[in-house]
C-alpha cells in the first residue's frame, strides 16, 4: 500500500493535527474518524502493507458495529456453532440457527481499515518506525522516525504491546500473555464451525478458525512458560488434525490488559487498542476493544485539533466508562476460570443461561459487563473467583 500521492509525511514544515502511530484496528479506526473530523492526518507503521499479524481473528457483533465498509466487505467467514473441548475431550456444543460470530485474516482486515483511513483524508506511511516521542512545543509533540521527526497537536500511539508510545505514556499492564498461531492451509475442520479447548495450563485455551482456504490454529496462556506453550500447540495440532496441512504462517505476540489505573492519556499523546492494555481478559479479545477506544481516540483527537480543550480527558472518560467495566468483568470470569476448568466446561455443557450468556455476548447483544450486575454472576464469582491471578 502507498501512501496517499503527492504528501511528504515526514517534514519539519509539516505540523500535522494528528499523527496516528500503527495501522492495526485501532490506529486505522483513528486516523479514520480523525480524518473525517476535519483533521489533518498522518497514519505510519512500522511494516509494509498487507502483513500477517498473529491473531484469532474473531469479530464479536460490537466489532462489526464499528466497522466501516471498508472492513465489514473484509469478513471471510461467518458461524453459528461453536465446540468446546476440555483439554481435548468431552466435546459441547453451541449452536445458533442464525451465526453470531464472524471471522477475518487479519492482514485482509488491517489493509482494508488502512483503505478506509486513506478514503477520509488519511496520509498512510508504511515501514516507518517510531525512535522517541516527547515535546516539541508547549502545544505541540514531536515523533522521531526512521523518516523524519513528526510534529503534531495530538499523537494517537496504537503500536501495540510494549510499544514506544504505551510506553511514553506509562501503560502499565495488570497481565501479559503469550499467544502462539499457526495458519495452515485448509485441512479437515468442518467449515461452519469454531473450535475452543480449554487447555492445561491455568487459563489457557487453543482455537481453530477456519477462513476460506485456511485454518488458524493456536493457543494462548499467561507469558513465562514458554515451552510449555509451545507443547501445547503442538498437542492442539495434532487434535485438530492439522498437522499435515501446509502451514503459511508460525508466529507468536503478546496481549496484555491494563490495570485500572494505568493511564490512558500524557499531555497530547493518547493510547488506544493493545497499546493502552484494552482487552477483556476471559476470552483474549481485543478487536472490539480497538475499534472502538480507536475510533473515540480519533474523535477526541480531531476536536482537541480544533481547540476543544476538554476533548482528549473525555476520550479518557469514555474508556473508563463503556470499556473498563467489561475488563474488569472479563478479569473475574478469568480467576474462576483459571480456578475450575472443568466446572466452566460444565457450566456450558449444562446450563441453558450459560450458553445464551455466551452466544449474547459474541453477537453484541449483551455486553460482558451488564452480567456483572446478575446475581447468579456475583455469586459464582464471590464463591469460586478467590485465590485466581486474574487482575486489574
Amino acid at each position: 500500500m502507498r501512501e496517499n500521492a503527492g504528501v511528504t509525511a515526514a517534514s519539519d514544515d509539516i505540523v500535522w493535527d494528528v499523527v496516528v502511530v500503527g495501522a492495526g484496528p485501532a490506529g486505522s479506526s483513528a486516523a479514520r474518524c480523525a480524518a473525517a473530523g476535519g483533521a489533518s492526518t498522518l497514519l505510519v507503521d512500522r511494516a509494509t502493507f498487507p502483513r500477517y499479524k498473529t491473531c484469532g481473528g474473531g469479530l464479536l457483533g460490537v466489532s462489526r458495529r464499528f466497522l466501516p465498509p471498508e472492513g465489514v466487505a473484509a469478513i471471510e467467514a461467518e458461524v453459528g456453532r461453536v465446540v468446546f473441548t476440555h483439554d481435548g475431550a468431552r466435546p459441547v456444543e453451541i449452536r445458533r440457527d442464525e451465526p453470531f460470530l464472524a471471522m477475518a485474516r487479519r492482514e485482509r482486515l488491517d489493509a482494508a481499515l488502512v483503505t478506509a483511513a486513506q478514503r477520509a483524508g488519511a496520509v498512510f506511511r508504511e515501514g516507518v518506525a517510531v525512535q522517541r516521542v516527547g515535546a516539541a512545543s508547549a502545544d505541540l509533540v514531536a515523533v522521531e522516525t526512521s523518516a523524519g521527526v513528526l510534529r503534531a497537536r495530538v499523537v494517537i500511539g496504537a503500536d501495540g504491546v510494549g510499544g514506544r508510545i504505551a510506553r511514553h505514556v506509562g501503560v502499565t499492564p495488570a497481565r501479559v500473555d503469550l499467544g502462539l498461531e499457526d495458519e495452515r492451509e485448509r485441512g479437515r475442520a468442518p467449515r461452519d464451525a469454531v473450535r475452543i479447548d480449554w487447555g492445561p495450563g491455568a487459563g489457557s485455551y487453543g482455537w481453530l478458525f477456519p477462513k476460506g482456504e485456511v485454518d488458524e490454529v493456536g493457543v494462548i496462556e499467561a507469558r513465562g512458560r514458554p515451552e510449555q506453550t509451545r507443547a501445547y500447540l503442538a498437542a492442539w495440532l495434532r487434535e485438530t488434525e492439522t498437522t499435515d496441512a501446509a502451514p503459511r504462517h508460525s508466529s507468536g505476540h503478546l496481549t496484555q490488559w491494563r490495570t485500572a489505573s494505568s493511564p490512558l492519556r500524557r499531555g497530547g499523546v493518547l493510547v488506544a487498542g493493545d497499546a493502552a492494555g484494552l482487552l477483556e481478559p476471559w476470552t483474549r479479545e481485543g478487536i472490539s476493544f480497538a475499534l472502538r477506544s480507536g475510533t473515540w481516540a480519533g474523535e477526541a483527537a480531531a476536536r482537541a485539533a480544533a481547540g476543544d480543550p476538554a476533548a482528549l480527558d473525555g476520550y479518557v472518560a469514555r474508556v473508563e466508562q463503556e470499556l473498563q467495566p467489561e475488563i474488569r468483568t472479563g478479569a473475574q470470569l478469568l480467576a474462576v476460570f483459571e480456578r475450575h476448568p472443568r466446572l466452566v466446561h460444565a457450566a456450558l455443557g449444562r446450563s441453558r443461561r450459560a450458553r445464551r450468556a455466551f452466544v449474547e455476548f459474541c453477537a453484541g447483544e449483551t455486553p460482558l459487563s451488564a452480567y456483572a450486575m446478575r446475581w447468579w454472576f456475583r455469586l459464582a464469582v464471590s464463591l469460586l473467583g478467590r485465590g485466581g491471578s486474574a487482575t486489574v
